[in-house]
């Protein structure tokens, strides 16, 4: 069976230990020690934050190491520089939009970046581990949107981490399966994760950081990674707070699929690339194998329920109260992705809206219909974009936000950000689907106006990097925003608790309350009663079971 697409993301060894870097004429080299051997990072004088790029945290996953749990990395003699960014993971170019500072792509590519405030007299300093999105065939942890420098001036320590994706960090296979000391295949991005934070657990002390107060976070793939990390018994007790923006691991959302057929999967796609063994697949260098994967047309491969990282479905563990019991803080964004996206070409006119829900809920056409109105344009593009974007991924965020606050004792915050991006400094360029721009074409039509926020475009505003991002031409209104919003998550990666200072009150959500409040995330941000839960409710009753 083919991995389902989501339908906004459709439209060799170590690196040498002397590597070239960028020069930063503001700071000077300053040396760590970790595990494995010293690495020597930039100390910044203006403000006093360390950072370390390119750090190892596995060993290369190359040669007989393809498709196979991260290994320990190998200690190294000398020092490492880590002033550079390392490579990225082999991906096509399927977001145009993504701006990337790493070292080239690699299947080598199992590296993170540490940034750090702490000085010679400081006590341990809380982590934020922060997981990009790209669908799982795309991203990587150099883009200037996630740069850890801003938030680390909060006083925390940031990581990002890379990891492995599309054929190479997911495919599943009967012959990987039996080979494996644990009996599953498929997952091999989620365990390079995973062994990212036990690499944060053994050595982010040496930074300044305190092991025992690690929160994890990450948008739509990186926030499904988040949600299925607090899933997995490998990594619940190497985490101690959870922040998920847009995305849950839960159908219709890329759940994971039984390993059967996960495998048959794998074993289809090789058997009609011609290649009948895993010893053959092995052997193909990285070139043909990424060439055979982007004629396949595939966009990536399912996460597994695989009984060794996740023994059940996410709903199912989650509601027996076995994930992770940690703070959580989630969300969503207000026009996660056009109503064109439902209506696939026709205009916002009641008689084809109408006849898209019934082609999407022929059996409870008219419960949705009721939910999102449809008395006239306006309102039908309203509807059609809430409906696209709560298919897309807002119900299995709101499912994960539900699951947790029934099923744990520990505090659960939502929100919603509703901040609409001022406009392109560029009119040549128009705005991407992964929360960056392309290059518009001479032939395509001038973008709607937007009607809310899209996908992605609460990144930069969270983790304060809107000067890093010069797409768009922010006003101070947008950098408002963004302290506020910052100082949300920073206090919530400090406290389990995003409330402090002079910032409006965030209630959090009790597990009874049908109305649960809801962090309203604009200029002026606000709690209020959620006012649509009906729908999730509703799009419960369809998409469960699964």
């Amino acid at each position: 069976m083919a991995m389902p697409l989501i339908p906004a993301l459709l439209l060799l060894l170590l690196m040498p230990f002397t590597s070239t870097f960028a020069q930063d004429n503001d700071a000077f080299p300053h040396r760590v020690t970790t595990r494995s051997g010293i690495v020597e990072g930039s100390f910044n004088v203006h403000d006093g934050i360390q950072s370390y790029l390119g750090i190892p945290f596995a060993q290369p996953p190359v040669g007989e190491l393809r498709w196979k749990a991260p290994q320990p990395v190998r200690p190294w003699e000398g020092v490492r520089e880590a002033r550079a960014f390392g490579p990225r993971a082999v991906q096509p170019p399927v977001f145009g939009d993504m701006d990337f500072r790493s070292d080239g792509m690699s299947e080598d590519c199992l590296y993170l970046n540490v940034w750090s405030p702490a000085t010679r007299n400081s006590s341990p300093l809380p982590v934020l581990v922060y997981f990009y999105g790209g669908g799982f065939v795309a991203g990587d942890g150099s883009e200037p949107r996630y740069d850890g420098r801003s938030m680390a001036k909060q006083r925390m320590v940031v990581v990002t981490v890379n990891y492995r994706l599309n054929i190479f960090g997911f495919l599943a296979h009967p012959e990987l399966s039996a080979e494996a000391p644990y009996g599953a295949s498929g997952n091999y991005g989620l365990l390079d994760q995973q062994a990212a934070l036990q690499w944060v657990h053994d050595n982010i002390a040496a930074f300044g950081g305190d092991p025992g107060r690690v929160t994890i976070a990450g948008e739509s793939a990186g926030s499904i990674s988040v949600s299925a990390q607090m899933a997995s018994p490998l990594s619940r007790d190497l985490i101690h707070g959870a922040i998920g923006e847009s995305g849950a691991g839960i159908h219709p959302t890329l759940p994971p699929v039984p390993l059967a057929e996960a495998e048959a999967t794998g074993k289809a796609f090789a058997e009609q690339a011609g290649y009948g063994s895993l010893a053959e697949l092995r052997k193909l260098s990285t070139r043909d194998l990424y060439q055979i994967y982007v004629e396949s047309r595939r966009f990536g491969f399912p996460l597994v329920v695989d009984g060794y990282f996740l023994p059940a479905t996410l709903p199912e563990l989650f509601s027996r109260g076995e994930q992770a019991q940690v703070p959580l803080l989630v969300g969503w964004n207000s026009a996660e992705i056009p109503g064109g996206a439902l209506m696939q070409g026709q205009p916002y006119a009641a008689e084809p809206y109408q006849q898209k829900v019934r082609e999407a809920f022929p059996d409870r056409a008219e419960e949705v219909l009721a939910l999102y109105p449809y008395n006239n344009a306006e309102q039908i593009e309203h509807s059609a974009t809430d409906l696209a974007s709560d298919r897309f991924i807002v119900y299995s965020s709101w499912k994960w936000f539900d699951l947790h606050r029934k099923n744990s004792s520990q505090p659960v915050y939502r929100y919603l950000f509703s901040h609409i991006r001022p406009e392109l400094r560029d009119t040549d360029k128009v705005a991407g689907l992964a929360g960056g721009t392309v290059e518009r074409t001479e032939d395509a039509p001038p973008p709607p106006r937007p009607i809310g926020a899209p996908h992605a475009s609460e990144i930069e505003y969270c983790m304060g990097n809107l000067h890093l991002v010069d797409d768009y031409a922010w006003t101070e209104e947008d950098y408002h925003v963004s302290r506020q919003m910052q100082q949300y998550f920073a206090n919530f990666v400090k406290t389990g608790d995003p409330n402090g200072g002079e910032l409006p009150n965030w209630p959090s959500a009790p597990a009874d309350d049908e109305q649960p409040p809801v962090m309203v995330i604009d200029a002026d941000p606000e709690a209020i009663p959620a006012p649509h839960d009906a729908r999730y409710r509703l799009l419960d009753a369809f998409y469960t079971p699964r």
